[in-house]
């Protein structure tokens, strides 16, 4: 089974900073793209940002220049600097990933979700 397990949220005020991480262990042959989501209260999941095994990244238009994705292929690893952060930023992110698996075929998986809240 594959897990992927998120850190790194908490409160932080207006403008400040916060690196998301995103672990995935378990039976895992390779991992295609790699996706930050977050879901507000009350409103649908969006997609933050994207990247793919090559490192191409994506990011919605309400984080670019703020945000940040990167990933370590060798460690299974996924991060999200965040920076400049706004109230609207708050949410739960979770990760997202397209994982080959002990089945030998790809898989959507998906983290628990960590908290980000913005506030003074």
């Amino acid at each position: 089974q594959v897990q992927l397990v998120e850190s790194g949220g908490g409160l932080v005020q207006p403008g400040g900073s916060l690196r998301l991480s995103c672990a995935a262990s378990g039976t895992i042959f390779g991992i295609g793209v790699m996706n930050w989501y977050r879901q507000a209260p009350g409103k649908q999941r969006e997609l933050v940002a994207t990247i793919d095994s090559g490192g191409g990244t994506d990011y919605a238009n309400s984080v670019k220049g703020r945000f940040t994705i990167s990933r370590d292929n060798a460690k299974n690893t996924m991060n999200l600097q965040m920076n400049s952060l706004k109230p609207e930023d708050s949410a739960v992110y979770y990760c997202n990933a397209d994982v080959t698996d002990w089945s030998r075929r790809a898989h959507d998986y998906w983290g628990q979700g960590t908290q980000v809240t913005v506030s003074s």
